[in-house]
């Protein structure tokens, strides 16, 4: 496969998991569920050479970046302006890669995802990778484990194949975020998988999607293209960034894609998209209890279902399903069902012009 290669999104700022996660050190450089970064699991649980991982990310993060992997050539990282959404962001990085290499097949990939059976998610990016150079584009879709609300969902078609030992289904369609009785209705069909947001396929064919979904953004990508190793190009993207479409790659081009194929998997995956989901993916007590300290230990008396991330000694008593968060200049404490709603206090701070705590 030495034509695949890996688009690793990096340029989230991870808002769910404040106080935590800050502009200067946001959500995939943190290490969250081991010592590691999550930027570094992302990238170390690829079987594919760092000379074939590209990064997409903000000119803030790529020094950072870089010291936590130092094996990715600097060349490889490809700098947004600004944050223009996973659309924007997707469509720059295939077109560096193309430039490299126009026969590529790209896996695009999250930089803040955790994984837990690494073995079953190589296999399948090569299961992946077979049905990309086929035709298809094909997306991981996660075995759900519960009704959320939260994720996306893809429903499986007729069966097209089974390859590597996954069966692989023609995709009937992707539904947002839905309410709670459909949600519990997709569980009870079993036909349905939570969108994961990583896609596999040709660099052309989601170049050619773009041309035909979104023909001014497909004219802009050509625009930047043609300053790629030019003198010109910094001024050339500055330019045309500054005009771009804000929008996801799922909206732009995947879920109205010829040829989308999906793969469902159960790999132990998680977006960590909160501290709730935090909370499900690090070992629990047998009162469901998690705690995350580099110091004190906590005292919990009485205490269920709780996630405590703190340096310093926390003691509860009495207390369930809540959350406590205490960073060197902020403290935050809700309930495990509003972890989600943390953004509203990132977009609260933005909009009173605060960055003291961002």
């Amino acid at each position: 496969m030495d034509n695949f290669y890996a688009l690793i999104m990096a340029g989230g700022g991870g808002t769910r998991l404040w106080p935590l996660s800050r502009k200067s050190r946001p959500k995939q450089m943190l290490p969250l569920v081991e010592e590691r970064s999550m930027f570094q699991m992302s990238v170390e649980r690829l079987d594919i050479p760092p000379e074939r991982i590209f990064i997409v990310t903000g000119r803030e993060h790529v020094e950072m970046l870089h010291e936590d992997v130092p094996e990715i050539p600097i060349e490889n990282y490809i700098v947004e302006p600004f944050g223009r959404d996973s659309g924007p962001a997707a469509g720059l990085g295939i077109i560096h890669i193309q430039q490299r290499d126009p026969e590529a097949v790209v896996a695009i990939l999250g930089s803040d995802h955790y994984i837990a059976d690494t073995v079953k998610f190589n296999r399948t990016l090569v299961a992946a990778h077979n049905l990309a150079t086929r035709g298809h584009i094909v997306t991981l879709g996660v075995s759900p484990s519960y009704p959320s609300t939260g994720f996306g969902y893809i429903k499986r078609g007729e069966q097209l194949d089974v390859v590597e030992g996954f069966q692989c289904y023609h995709s009937a369609g992707f539904t947002e975020k839905p309410d709670g009785d459909t949600a519990i209705h997709f569980l009870t069909t079993g036909l349905y998988s939570w969108n994961s947001g990583m896609f596999i396929c040709k660099a052309n064919q989601v170049l050619n999607e773009f041309a035909r979904q979104q023909p001014a953004m497909y004219a802009q990508f050509e625009m930047i293209a043609h300053a790629i190793g030019h003198a010109e190009y910094d001024d050339t993207l500055g330019r045309v960034w500054s005009t771009m479409k804000k929008i996801s790659l799922d909206y732009a081009v995947m879920e109205c894609a010829d040829n989308m194929v999906v793969i469902p998997v159960d790999m132990g995956w998680s977006d960590v998209g909160s501290w709730s989901s935090l909370g499900e993916v690090l070992a629990a007590d047998l009162d469901g209890n998690v705690s995350q300290s580099h110091g004190s230990a906590h005292i919990k008396i009485d205490t269920k279902q709780t996630l405590i991330v703190s340096d310093r000694m926390v003691v509860t008593i009495g207390i369930e399903e809540i959350v406590i968060v205490d960073t060197d200049d902020v403290l935050l404490v809700c309930h495990r069902d509003r972890s989600q709603d943390v953004r509203q206090v990132v977009a609260r701070l933005k909009d009173a012009g605060d960055d003291t705590y961002l």
